[in-house]
């Protein structure tokens, strides 16, 4: 049977193996989503050994020689056809006193 951990010890049981997790992340994480697995027992949250470790390895990425290595994909670049920012309108939409507003003084 495994042995449970409330989210103090399990944040240093994290941070001992991994160097990673904080308390203040997995209680973040316990709210939003996207941190290790736990169990309720009432109002506690309770982490097992292997739900820490499953999730800690699953965020530590692969090995890389520099920082400067892109692990991630790159964003997708601008599409030059597309305009950027507000439309701007016509003066022919607007009316003939903004076409005189629109034109340089």
């Amino acid at each position: 049977m495994s042995q449970f951990m409330r989210p103090g010890p399990a944040a240093a049981y994290l941070k001992a193996k991994f160097g990673i997790g904080s308390k203040k992340s997995l209680d973040k994480y316990a709210t939003v989503g996207g941190g290790p697995e736990f169990h309720k027992a009432d109002r506690a949250r309770l982490y097992t050994p292997e739900a820490l470790d499953a999730w800690a390895l699953a965020k530590i990425g692969p090995p890389q020689s520099s920082t400067a290595e892109n692990i991630r994909p790159a964003a997708p670049a601008h599409d030059p056809d597309r305009p950027r920012g507000r439309p701007r309108k016509d003066a022919a939409a607007l009316g003939a006193d903004a076409e005189k507003a629109l034109q340089p003084a």
